[in-house]
């Protein structure tokens, strides 16, 4: 098996063809620069943080063989059903022998798939429906829980998993309010002292291009973080019309991506990505939101349309953060890290000087010729696999809540149009269970659209 760190500097990094721009000596962590650009002086680059003090992942095509791992599925929608087959192409020797969700269709059609595609047949008393299939799942003999629920029930799932001593892919983001956000981080604790694997569908992190990126901002290449900006703009999503014959609790769960209690508004739920890739590269947590939003065109739910917060991280510096579900207006999913040297972009995957001149660029064609899989859905559970078969334990749970609660402390700032701090937020009661949640009627007059500066 090839390993990730024998993938050559040389089939990954890109020289700048700008002539004298810059030239790389060696292919050590600290390497020297010279640049024209600071007239011919040689800067030797100082790296961030030293090779083996932070972690990268092992990314080959395929996981190592191993003992049989056999998964559940938890939440069987779309995202579930992708991600049953990204942990079947992950590896040989895995299987998946058990299904839940709170809708028997949910349930079947996964089980069709899986018979019509993989040839696995899920017996009818492995396949559970309602709001406890979980616990089913999870006490059923699996090795490894997939939980792809609406991100509210997964701080739950992950509690009851880790209990249970069962390894997690959880999909990402993993908590919506802060109730939530201290049982994940409890249960994470829990994880790490068991030696469980967990890995969150953060899939940047397993995406050899940011990885790549990563380890030449830690090598020092754009100097000291001092800021940045990231994106998630784009047209509307999807949404469900309700259907006479679905009861409250139905409507809201096959639309889901639309109610704030669900998925957390989609600055938790999609722009979380963005945010991640700002505070893992940095390792800094924000310590103060403020930020703004509104709702325009959206259909169906309680949600906003757009987001924009400025966050103060712990040193003192500043990302600014941006999101917008709207259709016809200009379109942008990106990170820009800006450094006292240089910059790094995900536009491109590429790092300039200040300059603007080419000191680094990744170098997708080569990843091609280099590797089969080049799907970071399917690597990130690779990764998992090789850390359960190797007996190497990663817990990414505890780095995502970070990221994750950076975007509750934005929500709740454009909600309330207060400046949201790290501490209080993390200690608050905010909690978004609905009071008489249950697979049925319920009150839906407490879904409203917050309203900035209402104090409610």
């Amino acid at each position: 098996m090839k390993k990730e760190n024998s993938v050559t500097r040389r089939s990954f990094l890109k020289t700048s063809a700008v002539a004298g721009a810059v030239g790389v000596i060696g292919t050590s962590s600290a390497g020297i620069l010279t640049s024209c650009a600071t007239g011919g002086k040689k800067d030797a680059i100082v790296p961030l943080k030293e090779p083996g003090t932070y972690y990268i992942p092992e990314l080959p095509d395929l996981a190592a063989d191993g003992k049989e791992l056999k998964a559940g599925v938890v939440g069987c929608g779309g995202r579930g059903s992708g991600a049953a087959m990204n942990f079947l192409n992950a590896a040989n020797g895995v299987t998946i022998v058990a299904l839940g969700d709170v809708f028997e269709d949910r349930v079947n059609g996964l089980a069709d798939r899986l018979k019509k595609d993989k040839n696995i047949d899920i017996p009818a008393d492995k396949r559970f429906v309602g709001l406890d299939a979980y616990k089913q799942v999870i006490d059923s003999g699996i090795d490894v829980l997939i939980d792809c629920t609406p991100p509210f029930f997964r701080a739950e799932h992950f509690k009851y998993a880790v209990e249970k001593g069962k390894h997690s892919f959880l999909e990402k983001p993993i908590c919506v309010d802060a109730a939530g956000y201290r049982t994940l981080v409890a249960a994470a604790k829990q994880a790490q002292a068991k030696k469980l694997s967990v890995v969150t569908g953060t899939q940047r992190h397993h995406e050899r291009k940011y990885v790549e990126g990563y380890k030449q901002v830690m090598n020092g290449l754009i100097g000291e973080i001092t800021g940045g900006a990231v994106y998630w703009n784009q047209s509307m999503l999807w949404y469900r019309d309700r259907q006479p014959q679905w009861n409250d609790f139905e409507f809201m769960v096959r639309d889901w991506v639309n109610w704030k209690w669900l998925s957390g508004d989609h600055i938790v739920e999609q722009h979380v990505h963005n945010i991640d890739v700002f505070t893992w590269f940095s390792g800094l947590k924000p310590v103060k939101a403020v930020g703004f939003g509104s709702r325009h065109r959206r259909v169906t739910g309680d949600q906003y349309d757009n987001f924009s917060v400025d966050f103060t991280m712990e040193n003192g510096i500043h990302l600014h953060s941006m999101c917008r579900q709207i259709d016809g207006c200009a379109n942008n999913v990106s990170e820009f890290i800006q450094g006292t040297k240089g910059s790094w972009t995900s536009n491109g995957h590429v790092i300039k000087d200040l300059q603007g001149n080419v000191l680094w660029q990744y170098d997708s064609e080569a990843e091609k010729a280099e590797f089969k899989q080049i799907d970071p859905y399917t690597l990130e559970h690779v990764n998992l696999i090789n850390s359960i078969r190797k007996n190497t334990p990663i817990e990414q749970a505890s780095e995502t809540a970070v990221s994750n609660m950076g975007a509750i402390m934005g929500r709740e700032s454009a909600y309330t149009g207060q400046e949201v701090t790290w501490d209080a937020m993390t200690a608050a009661q905010l909690d978004y269970t609905p009071a008489d949640m249950n697979i049925g009627k319920m009150n839906m007059s407490g879904f409203t659209v917050p309203v900035p500066g209402s104090g409610k």
